[in-house]
């Protein structure tokens, strides 16, 4: 059985090649290094005690949980804040150690329609949308559209990556070689 989060996703997505090395090959990306990944660490939990009680009821929160980790057979996340809004939909909210960059990038989205596939499926309440908080931007609150689109994408990529982990397939790289300049496996990738 696989059990994968949104960041895996999010590599495999960067390319496929992430998948096979770190799952096949069994080589780790040491992200515990990156300065940016312990400082938003350090923020959600930090962010978990400040905001215990707060619930944000200009965007129709009417409930939520801190820190809550959904797994089904195949996909784990745990996510910043869970939301249940007053129009009986769920919400994925994520904290990023960032400041807000004018657009949400694509990778958030998958974060968050990955959190949503894993609400669907434990709480089966629909989820239309997530949230990010920009942490370095004055805490500023941006909501992001989530679709089924997005949803199925999520779903699919992980059978892609099943089949690399099962099979031992090495798929094709990326076709964008400016991400390799910044790849953990760049020293070691065959292009």
């Amino acid at each position: 059985m696989i059990s994968l989060t949104p960041s895996d996703i999010i590599q495999y997505l960067f390319c496929p090649r992430f998948t096979y090395y770190e799952y096949v090959l069994r080589i780790p990306r040491y992200e515990e290094r990156h300065f940016k990944v312990i400082k938003g660490r350090n923020i959600h939990e930090l962010k978990a005690l400040q905001n215990k009680e707060y619930l944000r009821k200009r965007i129709g929160v009417v409930n939520k949980a801190l820190n809550v980790y959904l797994t089904n057979n195949w996909l784990r996340g745990e996510m910043d804040e869970l939301l249940w809004l007053k129009d009986g939909t769920m919400a994925p909210l994520d904290y990023k150690f960032a400041l807000y960059p004018g657009k949400v990038y694509g990778t958030t989205k998958v974060q968050l329609a990955a959190y949503a596939v894993l609400i669907e499926e434990n709480y089966q309440k629909p989820v239309h949308k997530g949230y990010v908080v920009y942490v370095r931007s004055k805490n500023k609150l941006v909501e992001v559209p989530i679709t089924e689109g997005q949803k199925n994408k999520v779903k699919q990529a992980v059978k892609d990556m099943e089949k690399i982990i099962t099979e031992n397939f090495y798929p094709k790289a990326t076709r964008f070689k400016k991400k390799c300049l910044t790849c953990t496996y760049r020293n070691i990738c065959t292009r």
